[in-house]
């Protein structure tokens, strides 16, 4: 292929994860010309009513991650103005239907795709009058979510709130079968087409099945059935999506679809199929730019999940994961749990495997339900007690992580949240930051 028949695609993406790098490599080994579209070397100007992007693409795959941030608003019109200037897949409006999962529910429903029945009410007292119609044990999400985080299994009697945090949530039915492993199945739709598929199993004490909890997976691709190969379809047609992860699951009446991913991950899937979907995504791309692609060196590349440091990535970025955002030695967090959410003053603990909250505030938020029980023991002491663990959203500094922390009485300590590293791994600790006053306790270490 001459240099004058190559295409740049813009891949923007403004974290670094397997997928992006992939996607990268995979216009690259196809003889076009990636562009990593990062904080660094990413710029609009409007010059004499002139609009420019920097650096010029021909087209934009968006790989932009919304769901996990506390202002998604602010990326979506980021994404929205280059929509503007270049060809964009996975528009924003469609990202915007697909990050909401009550949009995405209302949109598949109304176009004829099963769904389970939801309820999200702007007011708590409608949501927790309406608890019955949802059987003994109900699914209780936020409408913007990743990885599992903030999604509940809530009895019959457990109090919900209209929100979880500054985030609106609601109550959804429970798709079980009967006497079986909970299991859902993820099919990846690219331009129409399922690339692979694989069946989620969740993993011991828990019920959810997403691989970034723990859960296990299994090829689904060639046994998949047709009724829920052509619901992945028809589903991320229905919202728009050139590539989007479908996760269903089976019930007693059928298959129904949970939701419709724009930034689905390929770790699980490769996993489990030894399928890569980069390179079907970078095929699309191409071609909706006028590029050609040869569709053997696709299927070769697919058996690769080539996550490499791409040639692409700016000159200015590290070389490895991206330079992480600095966390104080006490911080202002916000913890959230189904019965509403608190404001409180953290302190940051390297030693500390699992974040730690104190019972009364895990009562008063709602954290829960107990999924298993933990043995801690003090740095200072050589002896371990036991502490139940639950599920509980943690927001830092503009970034929300859910987290299965330990309960403790911490009333007798100067704070109520311990961070351990299953949060601090994603920053950088200012021990010399904080935001109260000078006030030292014991570090905590958990076996």
């Amino acid at each position: 292929m001459s240099v004058e028949d190559s295409v740049r695609v813009g891949v923007l993406s403004l974290h670094t994860s397997k997928e992006t790098k992939a996607i990268c490599n995979a216009i690259e080994d196809l003889g076009h010309d990636p562009e990593w579209l990062r904080a660094e070397n990413t710029a609009v100007r409007v010059t004499d009513g002139t609009v420019s992007l920097e650096p010029e693409v021909d087209v934009i795959a968006n790989r932009m991650l919304l769901s996990n941030t506390e202002q998604p608003c602010e990326e979506l019109g980021l994404a929205n103005t280059l929509d503007q200037l270049v060809p964009m897949l996975n528009d924003p409006d469609s990202v915007l239907t697909a990050i909401h999962k009550l949009s995405t529910a209302t949109a598949l429903a109304s176009n004829d795709v099963r769904v389970p029945d939801v309820l999200l009410a702007l007011s708590s007292e409608t949501l927790n009058a309406s608890r019955g119609e949802f059987g003994d044990e109900a699914v209780y999400k936020t409408a913007i979510g990743t990885h599992g985080g903030g999604t509940w299994k809530v009895g019959r009697d457990e109090a919900v709130n209209a929100k979880v945090g500054n985030r609106y949530a609601f109550l959804q039915n429970l798709i079980e079968r009967d006497d079986e492993r909970h299991r859902d199945v993820r099919v990846y739709v690219v331009d129409g087409e399922v690339v692979a598929a694989m069946y989620r199993y969740a993993p011991d004490n828990d019920w959810r099945t997403n691989v970034a909890l723990g859960g296990s997976v299994e090829d689904a691709t060639e046994d998949l059935p047709e009724e829920a190969r052509e619901m992945a379809q028809r589903s991320a047609d229905v919202i728009g999506l050139d590539y989007a992860g479908v996760d269903l699951v089976e019930g007693e009446e059928g298959w129904f679809v949970l939701e419709v991913n724009p930034t689905a991950g390929f770790k699980g899937l490769y996993e489990a199929t030894q399928v890569s979907p980069a390179p079907y995504i970078a095929k699309v791309a191409i071609e909706r730019a006028g590029g050609e692609v040869d569709i053997d060196r696709v299927e070769e590349l697919s058996a690769v999940l080539d996550d490499s440091t791409p040639a692409a990535m700016p000159a200015k970025a590290p070389a490895t994961t991206g330079e992480p955002a600095v966390i104080g030695y006490t911080e202002e967090v916000v913890l959230s749990g189904t019965r509403g959410s608190k404001t409180v003053y953290a302190k940051s603990d390297t030693g500390a495997t699992r974040t730690s909250i104190d019972t009364q505030l895990a009562a008063d938020i709602g954290a829960g339900p107990i999924k298993s029980i933990t043995r801690v023991k003090s740095g200072s002491s050589k002896t371990s007690r036991s502490r139940p663990v639950v599920d509980v959203v943690v927001g830092v500094g503009g970034n929300q992580h859910t987290v299965t922390a330990s309960v403790e009485d911490r009333s007798h300590m100067d704070y109520s949240v311990l961070l351990g590293r299953d949060i601090l791994e994603h920053y950088q600790v200012d021990v010399g930051r904080r935001v109260d006053q000078d006030v030292s306790d014991s570090p905590e270490e958990e076996e």
